[in-house]
């Protein structure tokens, strides 16, 4: 029986997703597609709240797209399964708070993986890159997505030259949020997620579609949207109990209880 690439584990409210795809965890179409069902389940499974994404060994995160399999005919633009390639970044209405862990090198299609997350943890050795130049493609989902989340100017260095870089600097840059030893990174993100999954799952879902929305609007047609509560999950959390539940427990002086209703 053939071991599957991806492994998951429930703890609590919180999903851990591995990445274990020897040698180097790299993404065929098999395995992009069990990487969407997973991330597709996690999401409407109203008892997870956080999922932990991270990949096996200390050496790799994610090299991103598998050119070994693609050389043995593996579509560049097959099928990739629900959420793209990777299962996450165009996986529809995912408003839960989903953070990488990234333990080693992180390139290609595993960086923009990564940036599908929301936060990014990252061990002192990581290190990360855009090397598709080199091999005469395009890092489509990064072109897209890293010129706005980093300056211009480095976001473009790393598109048309594909240099690498280590966790310091992808840190200065805002790629990631905190770095940590190795031996630590786990438990530190364990205890982020934890965090995470003890915090109001109404309030995670609408600031997501806010995000989202958002970032193709202009500021006062996005606070237009939120007042007049055309995002469904802002209507939702202005008429639920954890509303409600914010406001008593400050007022008692208490941690609230987040039901998610």
């Amino acid at each position: 029986m053939t071991q599957s690439p991806v492994k998951t584990e429930r703890r609590g409210a919180v999903l851990e997703v591995t990445l274990d795809r020897p040698k180097a965890n790299a993404i065929d179409l098999e395995t992009s597609r069990i990487l969407g069902e997973v991330f597709r389940d996690f999401r409407d499974d109203p008892d997870l709240r956080v999922a932990l994404l991270t990949g096996a060994g200390g050496k790799f995160f994610c090299p991103g797209w598998d050119l070994k399999a693609a050389a043995d005919g593996d579509a560049v633009d097959g099928d990739y399964g629900v959420g793209g390639f990777g299962g996450l970044q165009e996986l529809r209405d995912l408003n839960k708070p989903v953070i990488a862990a990234v333990n080693g090198i992180c390139c290609g299609g595993g960086l923009e993986l990564a940036l599908s997350a929301d936060i990014i943890l990252a061990a002192d050795h990581a290190s990360f890159a855009l090397p598709e130049i080199r091999s005469g493609t395009v890092a489509d989902a990064a072109s897209i997505k890293l010129p706005k989340r980093i300056p211009y100017h480095i976001a473009m260095e790393m598109l048309l030259t594909g240099r690498w870089l280590d966790a310091e600097e992808a840190a200065r840059w805002g790629i990631v949020n905190h770095l940590y030893p190795a031996d630590r990174l786990m438990g530190e993100a364990r205890a982020m997620a934890d965090q995470l999954a003890s915090g109001p799952p109404l309030v995670y879902a609408a600031i997501k579609d806010i995000v989202r929305e958002a970032e193709a609007l202009r500021f006062q047609d996005a606070m237009n949207r939120i007042t007049k509560r055309q995002l469904a999950t802002v209507d939702t959390l202005y008429a639920s109990e954890d509303q409600l539940e914010g406001a008593r427990a400050f007022a008692e002086k208490r941690d609230p209880v987040w039901k998610g209703k």
